[in-house]
């Protein structure tokens, strides 16, 4: 059965019903979950002329609905067919200039698979109109989306599509790698120890840090250290997997050492040694210096206290005391990601830190 549609949109699943109710009540006919499908709602547009702002319409008033299509063809699902309408509908709607890619979305059993016909449709575009192809970020898209025996096929501006890495966006990991934290233990009842050390391993794990030294000051007992590296390990291992899963680089575990706070510090000395103290000065007013400490070393240490602040003598070692939320005192477990989260939003004002990310071409 060919399905007939002006405008396909795309939404969460077990949203369609309301948001077919939405459009109905904006004036246009509306099918929700064509052929039993999931995340669709297919509407009808009389009047062809004004396609284009019924799309903009839809995508203004009712915020449930993820794409808003145009259907420009429809055709039966034959593979050539499918090239051929595309390179018609891409004709008059990219530009000699802009570049394009084709994404494909497959619903149902077929003889060919949806690389095949961003392969297909690809190249029979690039063959008669010349356009060059740009998988990551291209001007346009045609999408070719395949109901049973339709396939539609529609065609937005690349910016329809939401990325994480843009061209020339800063790439905050390379200088995560460069700082090490060095931070005091929470001593206290063993399950409150165990709990924050979960939550902070968690937090530091988010920043694929450099290191993270546990650093005592004093005696501190086997049971609170033991109990604080279980939370602290278990929680590094915990985030690690979910990022391992859904991150395309290779994810760093950020490891875990102990070193009395004291003997760090003397064995550190030639480095950038920055300590995070209510007494320090905004890192508004030190930003650029910790961006010149970044740019000459190959790690800067940070330095965090728990329940209490860092002893003075170490404050008197540090190249910069920063106090990161003026009239905040942070809480153990969210301290040291705050730093992270504050200084990585204050050194993004130094353009020139961080590297930029360029996609590669496509072939």
């Amino acid at each position: 059965m060919i399905l007939k549609a002006d405008i396909i949109v795309k939404t969460g699943k077990g949203l369609e019903n309301i948001v077919a109710s939405r459009i109905e009540e904006l004036g246009f006919k509306v099918l929700p979950k064509p052929l039993g499908l999931l995340g669709l709602v297919l509407v009808k547009v009389e009047d062809k002329s004004k396609l284009e702002d019924v799309v903009k319409l839809i995508e203004r008033e009712i915020p449930e609905a993820e794409k808003v299509l145009p259907v420009y063809a429809t055709c039966k699902t034959d593979l050539n067919l499918i090239a051929e309408k595309a390179a018609e509908v891409a004709k008059n709607r990219i530009k000699p200039y802009e570049t394009f890619a084709v994404r494909t979305v497959r619903r149902g059993k077929h003889n060919f698979t949806s690389i095949d016909v961003n392969v297909k449709a690809g190249a029979r575009v690039k063959e008669k109109l010349g356009l060059e192809v740009d998988l990551e970020f291209p001007d346009k898209i045609i999408w070719v989306e395949i109901l049973g025996d339709t396939a539609f096929i529609s065609i937005t501006p690349g910016t329809i599509e939401w990325k994480k890495k843009k061209p020339g966006k800063p790439m905050v990991l390379p200088i995560m790698k460069k700082i090490s934290v060095l931070q005091m233990p929470y001593t206290g009842p063993l399950e409150a120890v165990y709990k924050i050390g979960v939550r902070l391993g968690r937090g530091i794990q988010t920043f694929e840090i450099g290191e993270l030294v546990v650093t005592p000051k004093y005696v501190i007992t086997g049971e609170e250290l033991l109990m604080f590296l279980r939370g602290l390990l278990e929680g590094i291992s915990s985030r690690y997997e979910i990022q391992r899963k859904c991150y395309a680089h290779k994810v760093h575990k950020v490891p875990v050492y102990v070193h009395d706070l004291f003997q760090a510090v003397r064995d550190r000395r030639n480095e950038p040694l920055i300590a995070t103290s209510t007494k320090g000065e905004p890192i508004s007013k030190i930003v650029g210096e910790i961006a010149e400490l970044l740019k000459r070393s190959k790690r800067i240490n940070i330095l965090v206290g728990a329940r209490e602040g860092l002893p003075s003598g170490v404050l008197r070692y540090a190249d910069l005391v920063v106090d990161i939320a003026p009239g905040i005192t942070l809480p153990t477990d969210y301290a040291a990601p705050c730093i992270l989260e504050a200084l990585i939003i204050g050194l993004l004002e130094e353009e020139d830190l961080f590297p930029k990310y360029r996609p590669k071409k496509s072939r």
